[in-house]
């Protein structure tokens, strides 16, 4: 799929990293040429009034647990970081390989290379060659690499590839089985539940063998306001960490879970109050350098079982702009950090050429209405499997147009 002639948008408000400007947004062959007022559209080019609209680059969402088309383009989404826990895992080259074939020409998929053999926190997989293969970066999967042994070599390893490696924060001798955080909550609703600490734990000792390796790491989901403040402490000491949270962690807490619904079953399992203010500071402050959707379709065989039984995840790809925009709307942020965020923050941790609005990036752009109000309904999503923890919330903000390489993608 090759753009079949120069594309000029005009008359939006442009969202790069520089701030809002008004003007023309050129793309010719798949690539950025010309942004703001120096941009002109030329003799052939198909021209397109954006007035009214916000013109902003495409999410790059990392962390996803499914490749999941329709819902990444209804959300916006032309780039995916897919984690390596699949069925098998992506922890042998010829497995990354296919997967980073998987979704062109309309979707670029960049796998994870799987940092142990099965995701099993034993034995480091073969993570050059996978790198050679197509992997952007490295990750842990959905647990947290218990032996800290094989977590230093994992990061020396990583440091010496330069590559991010991506980390689950939750220590598994003290989360278990638990389906909720110690709390009231959990109490009341007798679900076995874990001490928040097991994120903290996590962090303190993936934060430690970073700084003793030079590695860098990228927790995908922090959560707890101690974990906040431990990668706060981090960043102010030097330490190459960045942190992660997905919408649920800043839309929802605990109190979500009252009435057993298991869409609101996740991993990490939602937290107290306090914490979720924790997250929405910590997004405003700039602890936080990435939105991502965690977006992990689960089918009813998954998720209609007792709430302690039932798989964790959700369904986020298509809600993960909408919920974004809030923080926009509630003065947390600005247009422009909302997209550091979504795109140009999680592209620069897998080194592609995307996620923002520059000449020379590649021409993933989308037009948003940020206003255009519509429900949530988990029966009319997009989605392989429509577990949303937002089912039936109204939200507004939605893409109207997406282009992938600047080739215009049906929505």
């Amino acid at each position: 799929m090759k753009q079949a002639q120069p594309l000029s948008i005009t008359g939006g408000t442009l969202i790069t990293p520089g701030g809002p400007v008004e003007g023309t947004l050129r793309c010719d062959d798949g690539v950025i040429t010309a942004v703001g007022n120096d941009a002109a559209s030329g003799d052939g080019d198909q021209v397109l009034d954006a007035k009214g609209k916000f013109v902003v680059a495409g999410i790059v969402d990392l962390g996803v647990f499914a490749i999941d088309k329709p819902a990444f383009h209804f959300g916006g989404i032309t780039r995916a970081g897919l984690m390596p826990a699949l069925s098998p895992p992506l922890d042998y080259p010829a497995r990354v390989r296919f997967m980073a074939q998987s979704g062109k020409p309309d979707l670029w998929v960049h796998p994870l290379a799987a940092a142990t053999k099965g995701l099993e926190g034993e034995q480091l997989a073969e993570i050059a060659m996978m790198r050679d293969a197509g992997a952007r970066a490295i990750a842990t999967g959905r647990k947290w690499i218990r032996d800290s042994g094989v977590m230093h070599r994992l990061l020396q390893y990583a440091a010496m590839l330069d590559m991010v490696v991506v980390t689950h924060a939750e220590d598994s001798g003290l989360a278990g089985n638990a389906a909720a955080t110690a709390s009231e909550m959990a109490t009341r609703m007798g679900i076995p539940s874990a001490p928040k600490e097991a994120e903290t734990l996590a962090l303190a000792r993936d934060i430690a063998l970073a700084e003793m390796s030079g590695a860098r790491i990228h927790a995908r989901q922090v959560t707890t306001r101690a974990g906040l403040q431990l990668v706060r402490q981090a960043k102010q000491r030097g330490v190459s960490i960045t942190a992660g949270v997905t919408p649920a962690h800043f839309m929802l807490s605990d109190l979500a879970m009252g009435d057993y619904r298991t869409f609101t079953r996740l991993s990490p399992p939602l937290r107290e109050e306090d914490d979720r203010q924790a997250v929405i500071e910590a997004i405003g402050d700039g602890t936080i350098d990435v939105i991502a959707s965690g977006h992990d379709p689960r089918g009813p065989e998954d998720k209609n079982l007792p709430f302690a039984d039932a798989a964790p995840g959700m369904a986020g790809a298509e809600t993960l702009l909408a919920m974004t925009l809030t923080l926009v709307r509630d003065g947390v942020i600005d247009m422009t950090r909302a997209f550091d965020l979504l795109a140009r923050n999680p592209a620069s941790l897998l080194g592609v050429e995307a996620g923002s609005l520059a000449a020379g990036k590649e021409a993933d752009i989308a037009l948003l209405d940020s206003e255009e109000p519509w429900v949530v309904d988990s029966r009319e999503m997009a989605a392989a499997a429509g577990n949303t923890p937002f089912d039936r919330q109204p939200v507004q903000g939605r893409v109207t147009a997406l282009w992938k390489g600047g080739v215009a993608i049906d929505l």
